[in-house]
């Protein structure tokens, strides 16, 4: 069976601005009236964290609303698929917390990891869910053109790979793993201009 994309845009964007809402929730002071600036200095993890979760959160969002704008409809199996998609996008939080507590303290190996893999299986499922809606044009427009389906495909080519790059480097230096995470989001940012090519 199958149906327009709307209801399937709809319900993504509610888990997608749930879940980036949900970050901020990592930010707390405990006795905020003493030392307070010292406080807020020593919670850069969490501004890292933050940013790079909330960056990635809307990076996603963005590249999913472009190519759902690529398709003509939709079945049970992508939204089977997206339904995985989300599932990871909306557990993001919690890696991100950990990170935010334990980074530059014990326990910050086993966090940078967790965060990783969140980070690697979410780049693999928005590429099985690309390649299962472009694939003989299953589920694309007809007036989508060619040229668009393959800018897609170049923007996504490298993100499991680089998240398989951050997930090993939180093995040996969690913080720089976490660090390239933010790179990679920085390096995704202007993947609207990509598409556009």
């Amino acid at each position: 069976m199958e149906s327009g994309t709307g209801r399937l845009e709809a319900f993504s964007d509610g888990v997608f601005a749930i879940a980036a809402t949900l970050l901020v929730l990592e930010f707390t002071v405990n006795s905020p009236r003493i030392d307070l600036g010292d406080k807020l200095l020593h919670l850069w993890p969490s501004y890292l964290a933050y940013v790079t979760s909330f960056v990635t959160i809307g990076i996603i969002w963005m590249n999913h609303h472009h190519t759902v704008s690529l398709l003509g409809r939709t079945d049970r199996t992508m939204m089977f698929i997206n339904n995985l998609l989300l599932l990871t996008v909306a557990f993001l939080p919690f890696p991100t917390r950990l990170v935010a507590q334990d980074l530059r303290h014990p326990g910050e190996g086993a966090a940078s990891l967790a965060y990783a893999a969140t980070f690697v299986l979410m780049a693999a499922l928005h590429e099985v869910w690309w390649q299962y809606a472009r694939r003989g044009r299953r589920l694309v427009a007809e007036s989508t053109p060619d040229s668009a389906l393959r800018a897609v495909d170049r923007a996504y080519l490298p993100g499991v790979a680089m998240y398989g790059v951050v997930f090993v480097l939180a093995f040996f230096s969690p913080f720089a793993s976490v660090l390239l995470t933010f790179a990679i989001a920085a390096f995704y940012l202007p993947s609207a201009a990509l598409f556009d090519r």
